[in-house]
């Protein structure tokens, strides 16, 4: 008479299972820093609407825009290496490769608290949430603190323009068009270097 194999207990079973999927995240880990990390789309300068002049001037449809075609060059004394660089001064962002090529570059809306000139990191990602205004935005990299106020790059999921700040409220966040968010949130991952110049 033939003796029943015997089964093995399922705790066993799920142990195993358990134990060969993390080795393979972890394998799967490795190879995808091995990887090619993404880089930003081509340089290219942003449409442009001057905001009406006097007192009563509303937000344009689109950013400030640059005096000059000079100004797309990513600006002296930036760093070197994968960065983004956000000129306070001109308004302007760029997403510069590891070979110290400008991908891209555009305007921006700046908040009423800005961050000091120096170097940051991306430290928190978050894909969408309602603004200090009351929009809501996505693609949000924050990047610094100041004075209590979260400093952060972000476009409104309208492709509006944020709306002029109350008298006295102090905003963090850089808002831009629509594809650029797009553009900034693919090329900045966690860690990637900010550097913020005049």
């Amino acid at each position: 008479m033939p003796v029943p194999a015997r089964r093995l207990p399922s705790w066993v079973w799920v142990t195993g299972l358990t134990a060969g999927a993390i080795a393979a995240v972890g394998v799967l880990t490795v190879k995808a820093e091995q990887g090619p990390h993404p880089t930003a789309a081509a340089v290219r300068p942003s449409a442009s609407a001057s905001a009406s002049a006097g007192a009563d001037a509303k937000p344009s449809a689109s950013p400030k825009t640059s005096p000059a075609p000079s100004k797309t060059d990513v600006p002296d004394a930036s760093g070197t290496g994968r960065r983004v660089v956000y000129d306070l001064s001109d308004h302007r962002v760029w997403l510069v490769d590891a070979d110290d090529t400008a991908r891209r570059t555009f305007t921006v809306w700046p908040g009423t608290v800005a961050p000091a000139p120096g170097t940051y990191t991306i430290s928190v990602r978050k894909d969408a949430t309602t603004g200090s205004d009351g929009v809501k935005i996505e693609h949000i990299i924050y990047f610094s603190v100041v004075s209590g106020v979260n400093i952060a790059f972000s476009n409104a999921v309208d492709g509006s323009s944020p709306p002029p700040a109350a008298a006295g409220t102090q905003t963090g966040g850089i808002r831009m068009a629509e594809a650029d968010g797009a553009a900034l949130w693919a090329f900045g991952d966690l860690g990637t270097k900010v550097r913020v110049v005049e």
